[in-house]
């Protein structure tokens, strides 16, 4: 059974709001079997977690961290909320942060575009994997600092998390440099046609570059 379950098991429960005396009252078991599930002491059998997932109203797969939607269909990217596009965006901050995010969303949305065009399913995942590391990496630093229940969220251990992060970082860049080395069909990109392509975005992504690059020369 894999540590999502049991994390979602917990979460599912603390989100609705009830003791695990409760739960397992109405589950049929005991406050210590509950328990155990929920830290991944022990494995439950499949009668417990179709009993667990009916009580929480949730499908099976999404208990066991088999997919993020909560009725167990595959997830829709049009139906993925996009909190850039809302007119009372909750996602304030300073103006240097709101400046950085829009920097780094732009940014992002250029490279996808090109991985699009390039039709290979392995590059898009190893990007998605190499940035969303960094993005995980840096949303759990800053959890970990400030939440009240630090390891609510997560399944890696925070003595090993930093180092494990950045391993899988080093392996999604190999993965992706081997899979873009073997591609056939590549992109005619220039500064030309990148800025014909990207009218609106393409300042972002220079802006990102030239303070990449200070920051590099700055340790050189």
């Amino acid at each position: 059974m894999s540590t999502s379950f049991s994390r979602n098991l917990s979460l599912l429960r603390k989100e609705k709001g009830v003791s695990q005396k409760s739960v397992a009252s109405q589950l049929k078991i005991s406050q210590a079997l509950l328990s155990h599930y929920e830290n991944g002491i022990r494995e439950p059998g499949l009668e417990f977690v179709v009993a667990a997932a009916d009580f929480y109203g949730v499908s099976a797969d999404f208990l066991l961290g088999r997919t993020m939607s909560r009725d167990g269909t595959a997830i829709n990217v049009m139906d993925l909320h996009d909190a850039s596009e809302d007119k009372d965006n909750i996602l304030r901050g300073s103006a240097m942060s709101l400046f950085s995010k829009k920097i780094l969303v732009n940014t992002i949305g250029i490279i996808f575009d090109l991985l699009g065009r390039m039709e290979n399913r392995s590059l898009v995942q190893h990007a998605y994997s190499y940035i969303g590391t960094a993005i995980y990496k840096i949303f759990r630093l800053i959890y970990m600092s400030y939440g009240k229940t630090p390891d609510e969220y997560f399944g890696v251990q925070n003595v090993s998390f930093s180092d494990a992060a950045d391993g899988n970082m080093k392996l999604n860049e190999a993965r992706f440099k081997s899979n873009l080395h073997k591609q056939k069909d590549g992109l005619s990109l220039s500064n030309g046609s990148m800025t014909r392509d990207y009218p609106l975005l393409i300042q972002s992504m220079m802006s990102l570059i030239h303070a990449i690059e200070k920051d590099i020369n700055s340790q050189l």
